[in-house]
């Protein structure tokens, strides 16, 4: 495995003493990259680099969350991070092509949303209780990582773990970090900042995501699981079809 393993392993494996994320309960069906892209956020606002926010911008993607929250099983919050993603890197990366649909299917596969094991996103999009993987040890089947953040971000001085709703390493997270709310802090527990870090690192290793092999390259650089690969992709379709499916605005 390589050194730039963003994510420790699915949480199935890295957070296995958590009780099961909420999931739906149908087989989805295997989807071809890229995925469907879905019914996209409206224009809003992007904050400038360095630029301070005294509320989170996502918020302005209220209105379109709402409408697809419930139908899509994905806490608004989570959807307005993934939309709002979608269009700093429309800005900043155009050639990349990156979809807030790819942002949630990843979501989805790493802790159901910020959802897993009982945790639930406040209202600055931070899970509580905050997620944090096993110890990346070289036990149970996952990478030997030792300490690279004094346990800053993890609480573990000893080996690294991955953390928040989107899994990251200390280590790839200070290479990628985003600070998307403006509030002055790049968490990886908050949704905001790890969706944009994302959306930065997918598009940094893929640069073209609606190339089908640039699509698998940053997925499998995300995480070498092809399977993991796959629920990702068919998460991701999943919600791009069904928000096209649903009822229009108005």
């Amino acid at each position: 495995m390589r050194d730039r393993w963003v994510l420790a392993l699915p949480l199935v494996l890295a957070l296995a003493a958590c009780s099961p994320p909420p999931a739906a309960t149908f087989e989805l069906p295997s989807a071809s990259a890229p995925p469907d892209p879905g019914v996209g956020p409206p224009p809003v606002r992007l904050l400038a680099a360095g630029e301070s926010s005294p509320e989170r911008p996502q918020a302005q993607l209220t209105d379109w969350s709402e409408r697809m929250s419930d139908e899509l099983n994905v806490p608004r919050a989570a959807l307005q991070a993934y939309g709002y993603a979608q269009q700093m890197m429309n800005t900043s990366a155009p050639d990349c092509g990156l979809t807030w649909t790819v942002l949630a299917g990843i979501g989805a596969v790493e802790s159901s949303h910020g959802r897993h094991g009982g945790s639930r996103l406040d209202g600055t999009g931070r899970p509580e209780p905050r997620i944090i993987g096993l110890p990346l040890d070289g036990s149970a089947g996952v990478k030997q990582i030792h300490d690279t953040d004094g346990g800053v971000l993890d609480g573990d001085p000893v080996w690294d773990r991955a953390v928040g709703p989107l899994q990251f390493i200390p280590s790839t997270w200070r290479k990628y970090q985003a600070d998307a709310d403006g509030d002055g802090v790049a968490d990886p527990q908050d949704i905001d900042d790890a969706a944009l870090t994302a959306g930065r690192y997918l598009c940094a290793v893929g640069h073209d995501l609606r190339d089908e092999d640039r699509f698998w390259a940053a997925l499998l650089d995300y995480n070498q699981s092809r399977s993991y690969g796959q629920d990702v992709l068919d998460h991701a379709d999943h919600y791009g079809r069904t928000s096209r499916s649903l009822p229009a605005e108005g």
